[in-house]
């Protein structure tokens, strides 16, 4: 296989994807040219495109390039898509994502966010403390960085933060000299078969960390007691049991101001001037990674202030006073469930109505029950049809599984294309929240249109 440096053109398939896009940025950095393909043209594809990386949305042949050293594809990319199948039986060098990232990461020192959800806002709190505080590092991260406009920051040092993927097991080619797992819950069933299955890998993960390495992992985790012998820290919210916890937060306009406990330290008066009372947690995880690279409390406090967040994750779209409207990609119940006590903390006299697009046949099917449960917290639920993504429809799963198990007062079963008009026709929105990691990101313009025009 060629080296890195020595591959001057480089084609992806499945470009769009977010980690795709990261790394097709990170090898236009380098210097390569890059181009790619994928299924639908986006808001992520159009950038692309101005910096200057050509897409096609055809799966043609006819149009993909020949001379290249190296194709990248995605999981998602289906076995009999003919762009792969073209390249794959054409001895070319044909790399999944993961693959390639672990290359990049193995002779870089490499900080890997993994866990069930907040791995997306840890890594991204992480590589914004680094490079504020002049640390440094290169990052390849989970969501677009409202502070960067991309989800690529390119380092000028060997020091790697990479958020580490458990779907298709990828967080395995990873070889950490520092990890974060931030949970470890009930997800992607489909490929470890069971929750002892989903733990067994998180383990295998934990065992990659070098010996010298460093692992912060959430408190009270299933996996806890079977870790490896390194150097760790144990955080949480507020289990005072914790290594490092917060030991104080006030709700302020738009954040929280909080202290923490790190080690019987106490830190105070740090800042997050975004909402969700889950992202201090986050922001806990992150300090213990930049205390432990010896970055100064005034540093850490500097950059979480400047933190402006993720696009997607509790990004607040419309604010008028009277009419709130927040978008977020949690597609799990306990990011749901945690995602909407937080608004029911900011908006407690308001009505809250969620609109949740559920994601994959699978994860509906095996997490119904859960899904209903956390939806359950708002006063009305809009439901849309599933959202396939890399699956085939499963026979008898639909969202009337979560639909049927609501115990809200209001609930309603939409198709998507009918979403816009509901909304319009509906005189009492007061807290509108958008949630799904599918196609619902589509509708957000036009929603927040419709409630600007009120």
């Amino acid at each position: 296989m060629k080296a890195l440096k020595d591959i001057k053109k480089i084609y992806f398939l499945g470009i769009g994807g977010i980690g795709m896009s990261a790394l097709a940025r990170y090898f236009k950095t380098q210097g390569a040219d890059v181009s790619g393909y994928d299924k639908t043209k986006t808001h992520l594809t159009d950038q692309l495109e101005k910096e200057g990386i050509h897409v096609i949305f055809a799966d043609d042949v006819n149009l993909m390039p020949k001379d290249v050293d190296m194709v990248v594809y995605t999981p998602a990319i289906p076995k009999d898509h003919k762009g792969f199948n073209f390249y794959k039986d054409g001895n070319y060098e044909v790399k999944k994502r993961s693959e390639v990232l672990s290359i990049i990461s193995a002779d870089k020192f490499t900080i890997a966010v993994a866990g069930s959800h907040g791995k997306t806002t840890v890594s991204t709190m992480i590589a914004h403390i680094l490079t504020q505080s002049g640390f440094g590092c290169s990052a390849f991260l989970g969501g677009i960085a409202v502070n960067y406009n991309s989800n690529f920051l390119a380092g000028q040092n060997d020091v790697v933060v990479i958020e580490a993927d458990e779907f298709d097991r990828s967080f395995h080619r990873l070889s950490p000299d520092m990890a974060v797992i931030t949970a470890v819950d009930t997800d992607h069933l489909d490929i470890y078969g069971s929750k002892e299955g989903i733990d067994e890998a998180f383990i295998e993960f934990a065992n990659k960390i070098s010996e010298e390495g460093f692992l912060v992992i959430k408190n009270d985790q299933s996996i806890n007691d079977k870790l490896p012998v390194i150097d760790k820290a144990f955080y949480s919210l507020h289990e005072s049991d914790a290594d490092v916890f917060c030991s104080k937060y006030w709700v302020t306009d738009g954040g929280y101001l909080f202290n923490v406990n790190f080690f019987g330290q106490e830190i105070k008066s740090l800042r997050l001037n975004i909402g969700g009372f889950h992202n201090i947690e986050n922001a806990i995880a992150a300090l213990i990674i930049a205390k432990e690279l010896k970055i100064t409390d005034e540093n850490i406090k500097s950059a979480l202030a400047s933190f402006k967040g993720i696009h997607r994750r509790f990004e607040k779209i419309f604010d008028n006073g009277d009419v709130i409207f927040i978008d977020d990609y949690a597609h799990h119940p306990e990011e749901i469930r945690v995602f909407l006590e937080s608004v029911r903390e900011i908006y407690p006299k308001k009505k809250i109505t969620a609109v949740f697009q559920p994601h994959l046949f699978s994860r509906t099917k095996d997490l119904a029950e859960g899904f209903a449960k956390s939806l359950s917290i708002v006063d009305e639920v809009i439901l849309l049809d599933i959202y396939p993504a890399r699956e085939l429809p499963m026979e008898g799963v639909t969202s009337e599984l979560i639909y049927n198990q609501l115990t809200t007062d209001e609930k309603m079963l939409i198709k998507k294309d009918e979403l816009v008009e509901t909304i319009q026709s509906k005189k009492d929105i007061e807290v509108l929240v958008t949630i799904g990691a599918g196609d619902i990101d589509k509708y957000v313009a036009q929603l927040k249109t419709v409630l600007a025009n009120r």
